[in-house]
């Protein structure tokens, strides 16, 4: 229950969330979980008839969600920081029996948990990425052994691609930036390879060489997840040593002239299809003034010579592409319309609106086009909020 009360892990605050933070966190785990990404699921959302201060009075709401477990990295930090190496081996065996059971014939059974939840961590943080979103709070308490995203708090779906987007307000020092997601996974997963020391070799230093091999692979774990979600977003079913470079021009591109990352990647699906679309495509990179449109149709002739060298059949890649590349995100302005008129006029017809929609990202929705739009006015300032 998120928002039920104070818990002995509430830092004195009280417990409590407002139905805005409820809702959103019930729009975009249950958005994420349509978009393929692994996430906590929302069961139910509340009121509880009582009003919450926080800047100003709000209804207060409980979200009841589910997971397949809620052990995170800082669960094991609880029990490592007391020094219960007796607790920390029965959770490890509780979570290898539950999340990852074939690691238990593996010669050192600890050291394979390691490596499973660093894969775990990296498919699921390249998923996010390659869907624009930012966590906002990723910290070790905020990621779970399983692989599932937990904490909608101040997240959000860049619209505008800027690699150094923030979101959450309190994110000073822009440490959960967009393009700094990979690294602060790292830095989370050896905090939790650091509480298996005393489990992973009876030597200390052994134990600290094991843990420091399985982490030295995250950033190449990370390029190849990317480079792989990438190349789906493009259509490309084979492997070429200059995908990389194709892809991260095209991102640079983006960058360069203010194109929204959704759309770009939808009308690329299209035009891949059907090269009538060009004008839309370009259309979307006129966005900042002065923008050189040359080097954008430059890059379309080289993905077009890279496309005709796939041996796969146009309807294959354009079903990979239309898999990977969603129409429906949960738009920053279409989120905060739907909370502000549930909060402040207790109309929820915009939020079950909204979650209906983005329940099939990836189909055109007859009459829904607005909710496949960017804002008419991006709003670089926009911020986000932590509810609890």
């Amino acid at each position: 229950l998120k928002g039920a009360g104070p818990t002995p892990y509430s830092r004195n605050g009280d417990g409590r969330a407002g139905l805005g933070p409820v809702l959103r966190e019930y729009i975009i785990s249950e958005a994420m979980h349509a978009l393929g990404v692994p996430t906590t699921r929302a069961l139910a959302a509340v009121l509880t008839g009582e009003h919450i201060w926080r800047e100003t009075p709000q209804p207060g709401a409980i979200l009841t969600r589910v997971a397949a477990s809620h052990i995170r990295v800082g669960t094991f930090q609880f029990f490592a920081a007391r020094g219960d190496t007796n607790a920390l081996r029965l959770l490890a065996d509780h979570v290898i029996d539950r999340h990852y059971p074939e690691t238990r014939l593996a010669k050192k059974p600890i050291a394979a948990l390691l490596s499973g939840v660093i894969a775990q961590q990296v498919a699921l943080i390249a998923r996010w990425m390659n869907l624009g979103f930012v966590h906002g709070v990723m910290n070790t308490d905020n990621m779970t052994v399983s692989g599932e995203t937990i904490d909608y708090g101040p997240c959000a779906f860049m619209d505008t691609y800027d690699p150094e987007t923030v979101f959450s307000s309190i994110d000073a020092t822009h440490r959960y930036a967009y393009n700094n997601q990979p690294r602060i996974a790292q830095w989370n997963l050896a905090r939790f390879a650091e509480t298996l020391i005393p489990l992973l070799d009876p030597d200390p230093d052994t134990a600290v060489d094991i843990a420091n091999d399985c982490i030295s692979q995250c950033p190449a774990l990370f390029t190849t997840a990317m480079a792989a979600g990438l190349r789906s977003k493009l259509g490309l079913l084979t492997q070429e040593a200059d995908d990389a470079t194709l892809a991260q021009d095209l991102l640079a591109l983006m960058a360069a002239s203010g194109a929204d990352y959704t759309q770009v990647f939808s009308a690329l699906t299209r035009f891949e299809s059907s090269h009538e679309e060009a004008d839309s495509l370009h259309a979307l990179f006129a966005v900042t003034a002065g923008f050189d449109s040359t080097k954008l149709t430059a890059w379309l002739a080289r993905w077009d010579e890279r496309l005709f060298r796939e041996p796969h059949q146009s309807h294959l890649r354009q079903g990979t592409m239309q898999r990977a590349n969603p129409l429906y995100i949960p738009r920053n302005h279409l989120v905060e319309a739907a909370l502000a008129a549930a909060v402040e006029q207790q109309d929820f017809g915009p939020f079950e609106e909204l979650v209906e929609v983005l329940s099939q990202p990836f189909t055109k929705q007859a009459g829904k086009d607005i909710f496949a739009l960017p804002p008419a006015k991006a709003n670089p300032h926009y911020r986000t909020f932590c509810g609890t």
